[in-house]
C-alpha cells in the first residue's frame, strides 16, 4: 500500500531554509508580494529564479541529489511538519510507500529534503499564503506510475484536485477518505466516509483510525 497524506501549516521550529547567495533565508509563499516583512527573510514562490539564475524548486532538486552533509539542514518531508500523524505512519508504511501532497512542491516522498514554507489551498488562510486553481506550479510527481500498489489518501476536500491531476495514470486503484458532504469523485477509484464530528483537520483523526487497524485494513 501507498499512503499519501496533505501537507501542513504548522512545520517545526527547526525547519531549514534554502538561502540567497548573500545567506538570507528563503521563506516560500504563495504571493510574495502580499507577505509582511520579516528581518533576514526574503519571500518567493517555488518557480521563481533565485539569485544564480535557477529555479529555487531546481535548486531544491539538485541539493536533494547531492545533499552531502545536509549544511542547510532541511528536514525530510515526514519531520517537517509538527503532528506527530506524519512520523507514525511513516513507522508504520516506510518512507519508501509514504508520500506529502504539498502545497508548494508537489507529490513528495516522505524523505525529500525540504525547507520551510507557507502554501495551502485553504481558503482560511492569510491571502499571501493561498495557493490559487489558476496560480502555475511546476509541481513534482515522485510517484512511480507504473506501481501496482493501492493508492490510499488522507487530506481535506481542498487538496484533492491536487491529488487526483498528480496521481493520475497511475495504474493502481485509489482510494480517498472524505468527509465532506458531497462524495468526491475518483476516476478509476473509490470514496469512503470517515465518520467523526471533527471538522477542522479531521484527517489525523482518520490517520490514527487507520494507524489502530479500524479503518483500511481491506485495501492493501
Amino acid at each position: 500500500m501507498i499512503v499519501v497524506i496533505q501537507c501542513a501549516a504548522k512545520k517545526r521550529d527547526d525547519a531549514g531554509h534554502l538561502r540567497t547567495k548573500d545567506g538570507r533565508r528563503v521563506l516560500f509563499v504563495a504571493d510574495p508580494d502580499r507577505a509582511p516583512p520579516k528581518a533576514g527573510y526574503v519571500y518567493a514562490r517555488p518557480d521563481d529564479i533565485a539569485d544564480d539564475g535557477k529555479a529555487w524548486r531546481d535548486i531544491l532538486q539538485g541539493y536533494n541529489s547531492q545533499p552531502g552533509n545536509n549544511p542547510l539542514g532541511l528536514l525530510r518531508a515526514f519531520e517537517l511538519y509538527a503532528n506527530d500523524a506524519y512520523r507514525h505512519l511513516a513507522d508504520r508504511v516506510g518512507l519508501d510507500k509514504m508520500f506529502i501532497l504539498s502545497a508548494g512542491w508537489g507529490l513528495i516522498n516522505a524523505a525529500f529534503l525540504t525547507p520551510c514554507y507557507d502554501i495551502t489551498f485553504s481558503a482560511q488562510a492569510e491571502p499571501y499564503k493561498r495557493r490559487r486553481k489558476t496560480d502555475h506550479y511546476r509541481d513534482l510527481r515522485m510517484l512511480p506510475r507504473e506501481t501496482n500498489e493501492p493508492i490510499v489518501f488522507f487530506g481535506g476536500k481542498d487538496y484533492l484536485p491536487l491529488f487526483r491531476e498528480l496521481t493520475d495514470g497511475a495504474w493502481s486503484p485509489r482510494t480517498v477518505f472524505f468527509n465532506s458532504a458531497t462524495v468526491p469523485q475518483i476516476q478509476g477509484g473509490s470514496a469512503v466516509r470517515f465518520q467523526t464530528t471533527t471538522r477542522t483537520n479531521w484527517h489525523y483523526e482518520c490517520v490514527n483510525a487507520f494507524l489502530r487497524g479500524e479503518i483500511g485494513s481491506e485495501l492493501s
